[in-house]
């Protein structure tokens, strides 16, 4: 095959092939969301601290009259805080009525891939990320990992058993390795 030829069976066929990715970081990581599952990007946000709350809830924030959880990414891959700022995402579930924010570092722009270029989760993931994680595909900046947004909804991730009891009452993002 020539390298020409190559590079048109990589480009998006039709319109049923192309998925718009909202890209996003959590430190040096960079993670896409589909954009159709994004209700709006709420920038950076100050957020309220929620007491006896599990370490992956990062706290609530006003939205449209309404108070929104929060749920920080970080702390569900096991990174450090972040510094500075974070930037939220709101999300909603359609099937369970429940809407959330996701907490990243930064918000990029959008990126249209093709669908057919989603590669499965790698099997050397442990059971958090392959949970998390609902592929990757190879970019020419790197590797971008696709994540479910209603996998991340509160209520599901309290209900997955991949998070154990914290020393606060609450709920840490570590794996349970008992």
């Amino acid at each position: 095959m020539r390298l020409g030829e190559w590079d048109r069976a990589d480009e998006i066929q039709d319109e049923d092939d192309a998925v718009s990715l909202c890209s996003l970081y959590a430190g040096s990581e960079s993670f896409g969301i589909d954009t159709n599952k994004i209700r709006e990007v709420l920038g950076e946000r100050e957020l309220q601290r929620v007491p006896m709350s599990p370490a992956f809830i990062a706290g609530v924030v006003p939205y449209r009259g309404e108070v929104l959880t929060t749920v920080n990414l970080r702390a569900l891959l096991g990174m450090e805080e972040h510094a500075g700022r974070c930037c939220v995402l709101v999300m909603e579930d359609d099937g369970a009525g429940e809407r959330f924010g996701l907490v990243v570092d930064a918000v990029g722009g959008v990126v249209t891939v093709s669908r057919r270029k989603l590669e499965a989760n790698p099997c050397t993931l442990e059971a958090r990320g392959r949970w998390l994680f609902d592929g990757a595909y190879k970019m020419e900046t790197g590797l971008m990992i696709r994540l479910d947004p209603m996998k991340l909804c509160p209520s599901r991730l309290s209900e997955t058993g991949l998070f154990r009891p914290s020393m606060n009452g609450g709920t840490d993002a570590s794996p349970d390795r008992r």
